[in-house]
């Protein structure tokens, strides 16, 4: 519906123009929205992101990958150069500038449309202009600025996300591959000892000291320890390319040294008696699910306060027209010129769309935001304490063999020995007790990276990220127990 209001003006467009002058409006930030990212990750991994927008920051990078791989991979220099280096983190850094954008933009009041038009007739000239602005726009700038915001928070957020799911991911795979390198090394000693028994028992069968029976139960283990031995191989190949994907190295920097073992277990466990708390105030899934519910909120009050009102603009007229006539009667030429301002107001009237469906579609919108911040705080509670009770358990099991299992198998391999020595027995029992303890310490090193990764977890359940529930394949003994049955 429209309402032309035939009222005088001196000057309708520069009224209108100067009301848009007043009106703020948002502006993308220099850093492309960053800074919070960057914020996050200083403040929950003490690590430094970078967001390469030039060859500047491709030389920073570079010189700062080089410098930490030259010092030796630890798990903190991995988590630090993934998330300088990881290209799929820069693309989602890239995307925290694409969001602001179109945010920004939908917050910024629509252009005025400006319209020239001139009409000729016998004897007159008309020119008219008009100027159509939102008025409505105008009226709520504020609300779409504060939804705005708060949608480039949650954005925001969502990559930091990403930047605390890669440090987990980086973290877990670092003891990954550390602790497949050490099974490939374990097993490459214990196949060269079981190399050496393989031979013995060839020449002592040749000499007929020992039967077909000892002999191919020799030959079978060690067959079957190469085997295993070429899986840990492959496993660790695996492991090691996870790891490379992940730092984003390539070429020369992909071939990067491992340290040959994993760290010591510390002294003491960590005690979290708070850890659910802890979790529902740092973790990010959490801050993402608020900010989902605050943006809905904000966007309920605006559709509200357009609910049956969602067209209004104003246009600002002005014609100006030019006439000629001559009088017949003596010859005499007359100009008229008039001028003539107004304004039109233009707006819908709801006759048949009264609001209730955008009413509808925000109100379940923030039913939705509410369940979803509900299950996020119920789900990081228990990811919490399930991470932290398997950090402690897997703790305990690798202090057991530490203490007790490994200092245990050898006090048995050398009375074994010692009893061999003394010809108190034969070789049988001394190489069934090399195969029990080569079970025993692979058994220990996957205990003890198992523990590392379930602190790498629990740090990812409290901060977010992810936390993977379980232990990683490659649990199985190196030779089966009973390989030596029999002897």
């Amino acid at each position: 519906m429209r309402i032309d209001v035939p009222r005088r003006l001196s000057r309708p467009a520069t009224a209108v123009a100067a009301g848009l002058l007043l009106a703020g409006c948002m502006k993308v930030s220099p850093d492309a929205g960053f800074g919070p990212v960057a914020f996050i990750a200083e403040r929950d991994l003490g690590k430094a992101a970078v967001r390469i927008s030039g060859p500047a920051d491709e030389a920073y990078v570079a010189g700062k990958v080089k410098d930490l791989l030259r010092k030796g991979l630890t798990p903190d220099r991995a988590v630090q150069i993934a998330i300088l280096n990881n290209r799929g983190l820069q693309a989602a850094f890239n995307d925290v500038g694409i969001s602001e954008a179109q945010f920004v933009q939908s917050a910024l009041l629509p252009n005025p449309t400006v319209s020239l038009a001139g009409i000729k007739g016998p004897g007159s000239f008309e020119i008219e202009r008009q100027i159509l602005v939102n008025v409505l726009a105008l009226v709520t700038q504020g609300r779409r600025e504060r939804i705005a915001r708060a949608r480039i928070e949650e954005a925001q957020m969502r990559v930091a996300e990403k930047v605390l799911k890669l440090a987990a991911d980086t973290r877990r795979a670092w003891y990954q591959a550390v602790a497949s390198h050490h099974r490939v090394s374990f097993l490459q000693s214990a196949a060269v000892n079981a190399r050496t028994v393989s031979e013995l028992f060839r020449k002592l069968g040749e000499t007929g000291a020992a039967n077909k029976l000892d002999q191919a139960r020799e030959h079978v283990f060690y067959a079957e320890l190469k085997a295993q031995l070429g899986k840990a191989r492959l496993d660790h190949v695996a492991d090691r390319e996870k790891l490379v994907r992940f730092l984003g190295l390539w070429g020369r920097q992909a071939g990067l040294a491992l340290p040959s073992r994993l760290p010591s277990l510390p002294r003491r466990p960590r005690t979290r008696p708070l850890v659910e708390r802890d979790a529902v105030r740092r973790n990010i899934g959490i801050a993402i699910a608020r900010a989902g519910l605050e943006a809905t909120i904000r966007t309920y009050g605006l559709v509200n306060a357009t609910r049956y009102l969602n067209l209004l603009e104003v246009r600002g007229l002005s014609s100006l027209e030019r006439a000629k006539s001559v009088d017949p009667a003596t010859g005499d030429v007359d100009k008229e010129r008039s001028r003539k301002t107004g304004i039109e107001l233009e707006f819908q009237i709801p006759v048949f769309d009264f609001g209730e469906t955008r009413q509808r579609e925000v109100r379940e919108s923030y039913m939705r935001e509410v369940n979803r911040l509900l299950e996020t705080s119920v789900n990081v509670r228990s990811v919490a304490r399930e991470s932290y009770q398997r950090y402690r358990g897997a703790y305990t099991l690798a202090r057991h063999y530490d203490r007790y299992v490994l200092p245990l198998r050898k006090i048995i391999s050398d009375e074994s020995l010692l009893r061999y020595n003394a010809m108190i027995v034969d070789v049988i029992p001394l190489l069934a007790e090399a195969r029990q303890r080569i079970n025993s310490n692979i058994m220990a090193i996957n205990a003890r990276r198992d523990f590392w990764l379930a602190e790498a977890s629990l740090r990812a359940a409290i901060i977010g990220g992810g936390a993977e529930a379980g232990p990683a394949g490659g649990d199985g003994p190196a030779v089966a127990v009973t390989a030596g049955a029999g002897h």
